[in-house]
């Protein structure tokens, strides 16, 4: 069999590709892991390499990378999800400082491993670019670097706008902040090459396999099951679809549209030479990358949940999502006006109750439960990999001790209160980005109120 019909354009980009077969009988291994997504392969990766007998089997109810892993923006940041100061109560300051330096040498360890492994996922670090279109968002953003330097991230540098447009020019661009800590990726070579790397030390990967229902050492498949002394469920955006565990973590979507490959008489316009990560600070914020082929993939809300934590199918998006998103790219670049969209898709994201990442206990089946990850997965999954090992080794690790770990997050609303509560909270931060366009002043009370009632 092969995956015929592409959910992005990094998966029409990879071609095509063989099913992996399903799991067909009953079988028992030492560790089951529920989503072959970047959680479940990082983990298996870690935990192969640890312990070369060990017996691990990946349960996947589609193809290695369907979900957000093989469908992002290709950012390998050091972005932390969640609040600090929630973090910080339960562990002290300093955990959250930890955090934040495990996220920068994550990233570098990611790169590590492509390396070892001979994956060519495009690979290139050129570092991020946070810019401020508004006098509020440069408002937002000077107080942002200096937070977050409390907080231990380091080596960002505040730009002006001309010392931006050295690097980048977007319209109306007020300044900008670089951090190094940034890679860009194309999101299905890595997930596919890190798929084969797990095989290869002997993971086995069942395609086509939804675990549907979870019990104390047991999942269960619609024709058969596995039993495992440990399980991992890493099904991040998709946890809502699992028994039992629906209002754990929202699945958000974000859409991404991707260019045509732009001529160099266009580069020469917009500059971006640097290949930089590229993202903004309006409430309703964009993510950008330039491929390695010279196209320019943009992501953004667009319609960013659906009553019932329902999930769409495939990767479709509704065309008023691309032209909205189409309309924002050319409001940055006027270049791209004429520039023809090649693909258009959407993923979601998971989203605790109060935006942090979670690695839990299920205290009904012992299942670790990792995700929550809030958009900032590519580089955080791999951090979630070592520490799963870790602690099903039984490892000594500091790696336990930060604060993410054991971290819990109250449910999610039922409906309709959730859908409304979503609907309320976007529908704010549109209007106060609407409002700080027109005002030229500082932040709008409706983004505080926004994040207020996001719990953010």
């Amino acid at each position: 069999m092969t995956a015929t019909d592409p959910v992005s354009f990094w998966d029409h980009d990879l071609g095509p590709r063989a099913l992996r077969a399903p799991l067909a009988s009953d079988s028992e291994v030492d560790v089951c892991i529920v989503g072959a997504g970047l959680t479940g392969l990082w983990t298996a990766y870690y935990l192969a390499k640890a312990e070369p007998g060990l017996r691990i089997g990946i349960l996947e109810r589609e193809y290695a990378g369907f979900g957000a892993s093989g469908r992002s923006g290709g950012w390998l940041s050091n972005f932390l999800a969640g609040s600090r100061e929630r973090y910080a109560k339960k562990n002290g300051r300093q955990s959250v400082v930890d955090l934040q330096h495990e996220m920068d040498a994550s990233v570098d360890e990611i790169i590590k491993i492509l390396n070892v492994e001979g994956i060519d996922a495009d690979l290139d670090k050129p570092g991020v670019l946070t810019v401020a279109r508004t006098p509020a968002q440069w408002e937002r953003l000077q107080a942002k670097v200096v937070e977050d330097e409390a907080w231990g991230e380091r080596d960002q540098v505040l730009l002006d706008a001309a010392a931006c447009a050295d690097r980048i020019r977007i319209a109306d661009a007020v300044g900008a902040a670089y951090s190094p800590h940034c890679a860009r990726v194309h999101p299905a070579k890595l997930t596919a090459g890190l798929a084969a790397a797990v095989e290869d030390r002997g993971v086995w990967i069942w395609e086509q396999s939804p675990a549907v229902r979870i019990e104390p050492h047991t999942v269960h498949t619609p024709s058969a099951s596995v039993r495992a002394q440990h399980i991992v469920l890493a099904v991040e955006g998709f946890t809502a679809e699992i028994r039992g565990h629906h209002r754990d973590l929202l699945p958000m979507n974000s859409s991404m549209i991707m260019t045509e490959r732009i001529p160099d008489s266009v580069w020469e316009t917009i500059g971006w030479a640097g290949n930089e990560l590229l993202g903004d600070m309006a409430h309703v914020y964009f993510y950008a990358q330039r491929t390695s082929d010279g196209r320019v993939a943009f992501g953004g809300r667009g319609k960013p949940y659906r009553y019932g934590s329902r999930i769409p199918a495939g990767g479709t998006i509704p065309q008023v999502t691309v032209e909205a998103l189409r309309n924002l790219m050319v409001e940055c670049f006027p270049a791209l006006k004429r520039v023809d969209i090649a693909d258009a898709w959407s993923g979601v994201l998971g989203v605790s109750r109060d935006w942090c990442s979670t690695l839990t206990r299920d205290t009904r089946t012992g299942a670790l439960i990792v995700g929550g990850y809030a958009g900032h997965g590519m580089t955080t999954t791999n951090l979630a990999g070592r520490t799963v090992r870790d602690l099903i080794l039984g490892l000594d690790s500091d790696l336990l001790s930060l604060p993410w770990v054991d971290h819990t997050s109250q449910r999610w609303e039922p409906e309709p209160f959730r859908w409304l509560g979503v609907q309320a909270v976007y529908s704010a931060y549109r209007g106060a980005d609407a409002r700080e366009d027109r005002s030229g002043r500082g932040t709008s009370m409706l983004g505080r109120a926004a994040n207020l009632l996001a719990g953010r």
